[in-house]
């Protein structure tokens, strides 16, 4: 099979990039030719770059040239879409029609359903625009880069998609992370018979040694952001007098005024800041962890970060809140606690710590969870689902893609 992947790369590499990377790696292993098309943000420079971003969003018919140049070339069977957003914009999806291949579109975040694709605002879970053909909301408030000039043209490509319905139409089928994910896509529109759930994947880890695990500390690994819920965590060591040692690995705009913090409260010699590591360091650390908290107060998407936990054996302590309620089951793979309560989260820890055969129990499931759902062996299979899928109704029915 010819595949041709397109991604809209950010100025600042994330976990979608390291995805979409995998996914091509995944696709090349089985025999199949693959073709990534990727441009990236570093265009967006100062006001004029804005400006020319802003309306790239909306539509691109540059780039709905320079897709339809690439599939002349390469001539693929599917063309599977990440994130459009801004420069490729939803002329992506025209360029396809207009030489008759068909389209998969991966969900990495509720971006279809708000202009900030999180479903947060203001620390808090915000839902005001899911649903609505004009999310006045989100450009009321600034909700796209605290910004509303940059929000209203996020919404204007928003609304102007749903009303040409480009949604329902010009994809032929969706992929997302969860069926939590599934649910708030569906209410924000799209055809819920168009949509497929296929999860994040990971090769296993490999050690030198996979003997006497540490187990001594509870780990965080993530960016230190607002939504990452860094704070809560730190929140729990201190409300909660938590001694067992907490290491803190990750980077971002919290990192000092989190330190400061940590240092105020006296928890200098309990918590440590290991700042950015490299992935083969992340994943050691996961390895001797007693568990991983992930503690965000947004919905997420699917975290990496815990399928990386469960393929090494790691329990998690999440919030009880959108995908992550989903992805870890409480009392089986790890525990849940309310969303931002500190003190919940310090009471979850606290049993954890008490509970050591049941931590153990946990570390078998969440290894057997991994291997069950999210092998490359299991994605691929996936994969093929739901390319076999698309591409079977696109040949039945030619006549609805003209």
């Amino acid at each position: 099979m010819k595949i041709m992947i397109a991604h809209n790369r950010y100025q600042y590499a994330g976990g979608e990039d390291v995805v979409v990377q995998a996914e091509r790696a995944l696709l090349q292993s089985y025999g199949h030719e693959v073709l990534l098309w990727e441009i990236d943000n570093d265009s967006i420079v100062g006001i004029q770059g804005k400006v020319k971003a802003a309306l790239s969003a909306v539509y691109s018919t540059r780039s709905r040239e320079q897709i339809k140049e690439k599939i002349s070339h390469f001539r693929p069977d599917i063309v599977h879409v990440h994130n459009f957003f801004p420069l490729l914009s939803p002329a992506i999806y025209d360029a396809c029609r207009d030489v008759n291949i068909p389209v998969v579109q991966t969900l990495h975040n509720y971006r279809l359903g708000c202009p900030k694709a999180m479903l947060l605002r203001d620390g808090k879970i915000c839902e005001d625009c899911i649903g609505k053909v004009v999310p006045w909301s989100g450009v009321a408030h600034g909700c796209y880069r605290g910004s509303r000039i940059q929000s209203a043209a996020v919404a204007t490509m928003l609304t102007v998609h749903t009303l040409r319905g480009t949604w329902q139409n010009r994809v032929d089928a969706y992929i997302t992370l969860t069926n939590f994910h599934k649910d708030k896509m569906v209410q924000a529109g799209l055809p819920k018979d168009k949509i497929h759930i296929k999860p994040n994947f990971l090769l296993a880890p490999q050690f030198q040694s996979q003997t006497n695990k540490l187990k001594n500390y509870a780990l965080f690994v993530g960016r230190l952001s607002e939504e990452k819920g860094v704070t809560t965590l730190i929140d729990a060591y201190s409300q909660g007098h938590l001694s067992i040692p907490l290491k803190i690995v990750g980077d971002g705009p919290l990192d000092e005024a989190l330190r400061q913090q940590v240092q105020a409260r006296g928890l200098g010699e309990v918590i440590t800041f290991l700042g950015r590591q490299s992935k083969a360091t992340v994943l050691e650390l996961i390895y001797n962890a007693k568990f991983l908290v992930f503690p965000s107060i947004w919905y997420e998407g699917f975290p990496l970060t815990i399928a990386e936990a469960f393929a090494c054996g790691l329990p998690v302590i999440a919030s009880k809140l959108g995908s992550m309620a989903e992805i870890v089951e409480d009392g089986v793979t790890g525990l849940h606690f309310e969303a931002g309560n500190a003190l919940d989260l310090a009471a979850k820890i606290n049993w954890a710590i008490t509970h050591p055969e049941a931590v153990d129990t946990m570390e078998i499931n969440a290894r057997c969870t991994y291997e069950a759902k999210y092998t490359p062996e299991a994605n691929y299979k996936q994969f093929m689902e739901i390319y076999n899928l698309v591409l079977n109704k696109a040949k039945s029915e030619p006549q609805k893609r003209s």
